[in-house]
C-alpha cells in the first residue's frame, strides 16, 4: 500500500527530467555552446561566492551556500536560451502556431487545424474562461477563411465571446513568440461550468488530422523574455 503511493508519487519526475533533458538537446542543436556557457557562468558565479568567503574569513561555507545559487544561476540562462531555440526549432513550419498553443497546459483546450485550406493556411480554436480564440496562421487570404470559421463557431456556440488573431510578424499580427503571453491576456468570461459546456458543444465538430511540429515547448518553467 505505501510502496504503491511512493510510486504514484515518483511517477511526475521522470516526465520533468526527460523534458529537461529534450529541451538541452534542442538548445544545443540551435546553440552549440549552451554547455560551456552554462558551465562557466556556474565556475564564475561559485568563485565569486567564494571570493566573497575568503574576504570575510568564511571560504568554505561561503562556497557551500553559494553553490546552489551558481547553479540556479546557470539554470536560469539555460531556460531562456532553451525558449529561444525551441520557437526558431519550430518557426516557418506548417502548423508551428498550433504546437505553441497545444503547449499551454492551463486554462486553454486547442483543436488544431478547424479549417485547412490547399495553400495550408490554417484556423485553429482554442476554448478557455475567456471564450473562443480562433488563431489564423498562413497566407493574406487566411483573413477570408477566419472570418467564416467565426461565422461557423458562432452558429454552434451563439453568445460565447469570440476573439480573432493571426499568427505572424505583420502588422497587426502575434509573434509566434509573443502568442502564449497574448493568450493569457484574454479576460475571463465564462463560468468553469459554461467552458465545459461550451467544449462538449464544440468537441462534435472536430478539426482536422495534420502533422504538427514537435519538440519541446516553454512552459511554466521556460520562460520566453
Amino acid at each position: 500500500m505505501f510502496k504503491r503511493n511512493k510510486n504514484k508519487s515518483s511517477q511526475p519526475k521522470a516526465p520533468r527530467f526527460k523534458e529537461i533533458r529534450d529541451a538541452y538537446q534542442v538548445t544545443k542543436a540551435a546553440k552549440p555552446w549552451i554547455g560551456l556557457a552554462m558551465a562557466a557562468i556556474f565556475l564564475a558565479s561559485w568563485a565569486v561566492g567564494i571570493a566573497i568567503g575568503f574576504a570575510a574569513g568564511h571560504p568554505i561555507y561561503f562556497g557551500f551556500v553559494s553553490a546552489p545559487f551558481a547553479a540556479l544561476l546557470a539554470f536560469f540562462i539555460f531556460t531562456r536560451q532553451a525558449g529561444s531555440a525551441a520557437y526558431a526549432s519550430i518557426e516557418g513550419q506548417v502548423g508551428a502556431g498550433a504546437s505553441v498553443l497545444m503547449s499551454i497546459r492551463k486554462g486553454w483546450s486547442t483543436t488544431p487545424a478547424v479549417a485547412v485550406s490547399r495553400n495550408q493556411d490554417m484556423v485553429h480554436r482554442s476554448v478557455g474562461r475567456a471564450g473562443i480564440v480562433l488563431s489564423a496562421e498562413g497566407s493574406n487570404s487566411v483573413k477570408q477563411m477566419l472570418q467564416d470559421e467565426k461565422r461557423k463557431t458562432e452558429r454552434y456556440a451563439p453568445g460565447v465571446p469570440i476573439y480573432e488573431l493571426i499568427i505572424g510578424d505583420g502588422e497587426g499580427q502575434v509573434p509566434l513568440r509573443k502568442l502564449q503571453k497574448r493568450m493569457k491576456k484574454f479576460p475571463k468570461k465564462l463560468t468553469a461550468n459554461q467552458m465545459r459546456e461550451v467544449r462538449a458543444r464544440l468537441k462534435a465538430v472536430g478539426g482536422l488530422s495534420l502533422p504538427i511540429p514537435k519538440g519541446p515547448m516553454p512552459t511554466r518553467g521556460m520562460k520566453i523574455r
